[in-house]
């Protein structure tokens, strides 16, 4: 789903869900996510764990890489473009 759903999904639930509601849903959202990750989660093979070293390497070699203070300032440009309202907690 892209952002502008996701955002137009979060008012249409703050404008029609009682607190009450939003935590009940919130609570039951995180619940679910929870299981989903340890679903989701599987160990790597030691052949995709080769594979995905030697890419690194071969990454690495040729320059195709981030310094800290690039991906740092990557991160300060995405938050910046995106603020977030954090409801007050009741």
């Amino acid at each position: 789903m892209s952002e502008a759903t996701l955002t137009n999904l979060l008012e249409y639930l703050y404008d029609t869900l009682t607190p009450s509601n939003q935590r009940w849903l919130a609570a039951h959202l995180i619940e679910h996510a929870e299981i989903k990750e340890k679903e989701d989660l599987k160990p790597y093979t030691i052949e995709e764990l080769h594979e995905r070293i030697a890419k690194s390497e071969r990454d690495f070699a040729e320059g195709n890489y981030y310094t800290h203070d690039e991906v740092m300032k990557m991160l300060d440009e995405e938050l910046s473009l995106a603020p977030v309202e954090i409801a007050e907690a009741v």
